[in-house]
């Protein structure tokens, strides 16, 4: 088993390494030209989402209807920031001397969206792969870093922050270790100011089983793997007892914090086998364990409580798999986890130039019987607590992160208009692609009306 030279390509930083070979192959085909228009199709793309500086002064936001998801909700209420965290919330509230003031009376406030499953900052545009650095070569990737690959200047990341997503969870894929997901803001010149938690949790997707042979192979590759992460830190700590220095294997060093129990493991997973299999094999490993996908979950919910096992519930708005699924199968998935008293969370389809759907994956999940306030805590609270962010996030609470949104409605309400949001006490710019074509074409339409 031997490292993958673009895994220590991106622990060097290195950044989007599927984009630097390309540009590199591509020169030498005499293609530049075509090298140059995508760069210049990012450049423009990016042109509309400049960074926000750093919060300069308290921000007061007054008269609006504060939804916490934590405390409940409060009317005519008024919320604090400072230095990018909240200080303050509530009816009456000191608002710090030079705060800047800024009235939201008849508007809603809510902490921004977390998308749990993403390829934001991956993956550019389809037609190109060389936009895409979503894996690497080989089956055993763990030291693969999502947050050194995220591209920052990523046209899709207005987008999604203007339909209030503020938090993903970038995540690698391929092989059967894929990598390490990070938890990213969608503010920030480079990705070490948007990463929000690196190490987020090690993606591992579940082999097929419809290949009993196949399956079993990929299987006792994956047990390999670990086997020889445990050995390399046993081997680690003997080294260290002894006062000597123990040879560094960057596949191994990144899965310690997993073995230890600190990062969990993220297993993609939808058929039932799949999802049993799994839950297995983590018991057997001592592995704290999270699946993603889990279309089958509701099937093995009773167990899935009893271990504590959350579920990153995967394409809501999506049609039945099997022909004797009822249509809502989908649909209702969360409602019944719900009514099992399983942990789970709403993501999306990892789409990056769909992260915009993400509120209504969970819209879609409360027209079908999920309570409303479980459809918002889907995708704020739940995933924070299922990734470990939720001392930063997904509520809005004294001390937490001042990421939030100004919103004219429930933000899984299609009608619903994301008018601000900040990160971290940053105001951020509003504008995004789709706008800008908006307004190009508005413009189309005022310029061919007849003069009178």
């Amino acid at each position: 088993m031997r490292q993958a030279t673009g895994v220590d390509r991106k622990v060097s930083g290195a950044g989007s390494g599927g984009l630097m070979r390309a540009k590199s192959r591509w020169a030498r085909r005499g293609m530049t030209a075509v090298v140059a228009g995508l760069l210049a199709f990012g450049a423009s793309a990016a042109e509309a989402q400049i960074p926000a500086p750093r919060q300069a002064r308290p921000i007061a936001l007054t008269g609006g209807t504060i939804h916490t998801v934590t405390q409940g909700t409060i009317e005519n209420g008024t919320i604090v920031f400072e230095n990018g965290r909240i200080t303050a919330i509530g009816r009456n509230v000191e608002i710090p001397p030079g705060a800047e003031r800024v009235d939201i009376t008849g508007k809603h406030v809510y902490p921004g969206l977390i998308d749990g499953y993403s390829a934001l900052g991956l993956f550019e545009i389809g037609g190109f792969t060389q936009t895409i650095d979503l894996n690497e070569l080989g089956p055993i990737n763990p030291n693969v870093r999502a947050e050194v690959a995220f591209n920052p200047e990523s046209r899709h990341i207005g987008v999604a922050r203007s339909n209030g997503v503020l938090v993903t969870l970038s995540s690698p894929e391929g092989g059967l270790i894929s990598g390490l997901a990070a938890a990213m803001m969608l503010d920030g010149w480079t990705w070490e100011e948007m990463a929000l938690k690196r190490a987020a949790g090690l993606i591992v997707l579940w082999p097929n089983p419809s290949n009993e042979r196949r399956y079993e192979s990929d299987l006792r590759t994956l047990r390999e793997a670990f086997a020889a992460a445990k050995a390399y830190r046993k081997a680690q700590q003997a080294a260290e007892r002894g006062g000597r220095r123990h040879d560094t294997d960057s596949r191994w060093e990144a899965m310690i914090p997993v073995i230890e129990g600190k990062v969990p493991v993220i297993v993609q997973a939808n058929e039932l086998r799949q999802i049993q299999d799994a839950i297995t094999w983590a018991e057997e490993e001592g592995v704290r364990l999270v699946i993603r996908g889990g279309r089958d979950a509701w099937y093995v919910a009773d167990h899935l409580r009893e271990k504590q096992i959350p579920v990153l519930i995967t394409n809501v708005l999506d049609s039945p798999d099997r022909q004797w699924e009822p249509y809502d199968g989908r649909y209702g998935l969360a409602r019944r986890l719900h009514e099992a008293g399983v942990r789970f969370a709403i993501a999306g389809a990892s789409s990056a130039a769909y992260e915009n759907r993400l509120p209504y994956e969970a819209g879609a999940a409360a027209a079908y019987g999920l309570p409303a306030a479980e459809a918002l805590k889907a995708v704020t609270l739940y995933p924070a607590q299922i990734l470990g962010l939720d001392d930063r996030v997904g509520s809005l609470e004294p001390g937490k992160d001042a990421t939030l949104l100004i919103t004219t409605g429930d933000p899984l309400e299609y009608s619903t208009i994301i008018e601000q949001a900040y990160i971290q006490g940053r105001k951020l710019d509003m504008m995004d692609q789709h706008k800008e074509f908006f307004e190009k074409y508005m413009e189309k339409i005022r310029q061919a009306r007849p003069r009178t």
